[in-house]
């Protein structure tokens, strides 16, 4: 029987990772997470609690370990870069060491279509671009880099760049960001929102966690393009925010070379004005150009995307009604001491 190890079991990939992984019997499943409440409802497998922070815990997680899906993150869409560093990159980086260290057979990382440039996003195996107007993203660069490294006979090292997260128990993203800043009708379209959005909705994400802890065939570095069935454009996705839950459309439209200075500006009023930033450079990198679709994905994993981007959206919309009460914040909340 296959050990499979979930990380940040209780955040949006890894309960949908848990639940898909769940359905496959030949599978002894370990959940590691910080509060073990805030598990799926139903969950039969092993409990781990700790924090990856810990090299004690780190050295007992990865016993009889053969798979890990890394899903732990912490996120920001804004500055940060220490705090990125100190509670996502560094951890990381010493938890695929130590899986290393213990032989473990194959290693899943969670990352995003947003990493490479976008001339070359289309192939998943291509190197990811820092982007130091994002210092979160650099995190993730550097976490690709170290499993490229990292990889040899003995760890498969596979890299999931997923599109944007959208669906049940999703607390940060597009979508909690963009609602309350559409209200304000000073949102515009960048490049006539022509360029494409991509969405993966949470039972896919679950989905393709799944496939690549059990697929065969997989050696060295993998790198794979996760996203929906269908890739909307912007303009697709905020029309319909539009037309199903009467969010105000943008008025007006700039460019790119537009766009990137006045996310600048935002930027830097943040240090006196009591709010977050209108928009940052990050959201606008969001909105460049990726022609991902899901063809190496489908070859190699076997991967078929089931869940169609707007009922991702209605998903998350349904769950923002009553959960957020105010306007997101541009980073994922501290965890407990």
């Amino acid at each position: 029987m296959t050990t499979v190890l979930v990380t940040g079991a209780t955040g949006f990939v890894g309960s949908h990772a848990l639940e898909a992984l769940a359905r496959r019997p030949e599978l002894k499943l370990v959940a590691a997470c910080r509060d073990p409440d805030r598990l799926p409802p139903g969950f039969a497998g092993e409990l781990r609690a700790g924090d990856l922070r810990d090299a004690n815990y780190r050295r007992q997680l990865l016993d009889g370990v053969d798979v890990v899906c890394h899903c732990m993150a912490w996120t920001t869409l804004f500055g940060q870069a220490h705090r990125s560093r100190d509670l996502y990159l560094e951890p990381t980086l010493a938890l695929l060491d130590a899986a290393v260290a213990s032989s473990v057979q194959r290693f899943i990382n969670v990352s995003t279509t947003s990493a490479a440039a976008p001339e070359r996003s289309a192939d998943p195996m291509s190197r990811g671009i820092p982007r130091p107007v994002w210092p979160h993203l650099c995190s993730v660069v550097e976490i690709e880099d170290a499993l490229r490294e990292r990889a040899d006979e003995r760890t498969c090292m596979v890299n999931l760049r997923f599109g944007i997260f959208a669906g049940r128990r999703y607390g940060l993203g597009v979508l909690p960001i963009l609602v309350p800043r559409l209200k304000t009708h000073l949102v515009p379209w960048v490049a006539g929102g022509r360029t494409s959005l991509p969405i993966t909705a949470g039972e896919d994400i679950g989905q393709a966690m799944a496939l690549a802890a059990t697929a065969s065939g997989l050696s060295g570095y993998e790198g794979f393009n996760i996203v929906g069935p269908e890739v909307p454009t912007a303009r697709e996705v905020i029309e319909f925010l539009h037309d199903e839950y009467d969010l105000p459309a943008p008025h007006f439209s700039v460019p790119f070379g537009v766009a990137y200075p006045f996310a600048w500006l935002m930027e830097k009023l943040d240090a006196v004005v009591p709010w977050a930033p209108l928009v940052t450079r990050s959201i606008i990198h969001l909105l460049e150009e990726v022609n991902v679709d899901n063809s190496r994905a489908e070859a190699r994993l076997g991967y078929r995307p089931a869940c169609h981007w707007r009922d991702a959206v209605r998903a998350q919309m349904a769950e923002m009604h009553y959960r957020q009460t105010r306007p997101m914040g541009m980073s994922k909340a501290l965890p407990v001491e």
